[in-house]
């Protein structure tokens, strides 16, 4: 491999000549030989975004000229179109700042703007960075990517699976069913009420997740090293708010305590638990979903799934509830990510937090798992449940807890009477009741409905 010297403020280092960084990634690629783990996609977006952004409200209060500032932003236009993502290889176990990270970007969008303008224009610090901080861009690069994730990958698959349930629902009109509580038989219940049960468990999450977009439109930028402005110009910090509004297209302000900004990780800790309350939601839904598929003789089966792939390598013919795994294996992910940023939200000593990486990378997982999950359990099983009926009547007429609808006529305490009476000797309620001498056989079936029950 060919290398190049670079130099920054500790001296040379060599750098793969084909490579658009320079000293201080090259650096951090060489001190932290940690996991895998790269600092998400959507970081480096959300950075391009506000590296454009601060480049022209730089121009604009004239701080940067303006040939400076369109290379500037002719390079973030190019890392958002996915042309440069091989310019980022550094990991999330580095500086806590995420300073090695903010330098990659400005270094990659020097050395690129400068080939592109056949000049050496644009410094990573003085230039690309300029009016900044990396710790007052991170938190802000973290912002724009949460709510972004937010907005325009969690709640779409949010609002597609709820479409999926509500024709499911209309598809199930005049279904009554067995209702269970405590995993045991209890009163009747239509198809139509428990999938909207689901259903408005999705759209309470949807309505908890927007409320906390609140927090995240609020960004640091502006608060530079410390949240005291310093070598930031008067109203840039609401300029730059204003063009990463603009370029975005979603309602970001400036952050009214910079020192917060800086040192607080409460809105994204905030946002995450709704991210993490959703993913509870979910695992109830898939959870019911299998149970309700479960047998296909042995077990509930009062609805069919989609078959999407042989269950077993050594029983022929088993199929198994798949995508309902894969939703609940992301939901305990999503959960111990909550765990973690809880604990990195924690760990702003002083000015700032240095915990903002993991952060970033345990969020950013978070919405995306979530995300894909939803919609392929979506695709490739709730579009395809079929509630069987024969079943479903079969259970509904075999569950003692239909007793209950004879409380009013014969008292909580006969009624109880009739249902350990047909528990024990395996008779139906109609039986045990007519026994006891509780109802004439005349009179239980005049008020013995399961179906009005709903």
């Amino acid at each position: 491999m060919e290398y190049r010297r670079e130099h920054d403020s500790m001296g040379e280092v060599l750098v793969p000549a084909d490579a658009l960084w320079g000293a201080q990634t090259q650096r951090s690629h060489e001190n932290f030989p940690i996991g895998t783990e790269r600092m998400p996609k959507e970081i480096i977006r959300a950075f391009a975004v506000l590296k454009k952004a601060a480049a022209l409200a730089n121009a604009s209060l004239g701080r940067m000229d303006e040939k400076d500032a369109g290379l500037i932003a002719q390079v973030a236009d190019e890392i958002l179109a996915g042309k440069l993502d091989g310019q980022f290889p550094l990991v999330v176990w580095q500086t806590g700042s995420g300073t090695q990270s903010n330098m990659n970007v400005n270094e990659v969008i020097a050395n690129r703007g400068n080939a592109l303008a056949g000049e050496r224009r644009l410094h990573p610090n003085d230039t690309v960075n300029m009016s900044q901080s990396s710790n007052d861009t991170f938190p802000t690069a973290l912002h724009i990517a949460a709510a972004t994730a937010i907005t325009q990958d969690l709640l779409p698959a949010i609002d597609q699976l709820v479409a999926t349930l509500r024709q499911l629902e209309e598809r199930s009109a005049g279904i009554v069913k067995c209702g269970r509580t405590h995993l045991q038989d209890a009163v009747p219940i239509a198809f139509s009420q428990e999938v909207s049960g689901w259903r408005g468990l999705l759209e309470d999450s949807r309505e908890q997740l927007e409320a906390t977009l609140l927090g995240l439109y609020r960004l640091a930028l502006g608060g530079t090293a410390v949240g005291t402005g310093l070598n930031a110009p008067a109203g840039f910090d609401t300029s730059v708010a204003a063009e990463v509004a603009r370029l975005t297209g979603m309602p970001f302000v400036s952050a009214p305590n910079k020192f917060a900004a800086l040192s607080g990780k409460d809105a994204v800790a905030f946002a995450h638990g709704a991210v993490r309350t959703l993913a509870a939601n979910m695992m109830k839904i898939a959870n019911d979903v299998r149970w309700l598929a479960s047998g296909p003789r042995c077990g509930l089966g009062e609805i069919r799934i989609p078959a999407n792939e042989p269950g077993s390598s050594i029983m022929p013919g088993k199929v198994n509830p798949t995508q309902c795994e894969a939703v609940t294996m992301v939901a305990v992910q999503v959960m111990g990510n909550d765990a973690t940023i809880g604990f990195a939200a924690s760990q702003g000593n002083f000015e700032l937090n240095v915990f903002m990486p993991v952060i970033a990378y345990n969020f950013l997982q978070s919405t995306r798992l979530l995300a894909d999950a939803i919609r392929s359990f979506d695709e490739r099983c709730a579009t395809g449940i079929e509630p069987i009926r024969e079943r479903m009547d079969e259970n509904l007429h075999r569950s003692l807890m239909l007793v209950t609808c004879l409380s009013p006529y014969i008292g909580y305490e006969n009624a109880a009477k009739v249902a350990h009476k047909a528990f024990d000797e395996g008779t139906s309620l109609r039986d045990a009741c007519i026994e006891l001498g509780f109802l004439t056989p005349e009179r239980f079936d005049e008020v013995f409905h399961p179906e009005e029950m709903v």
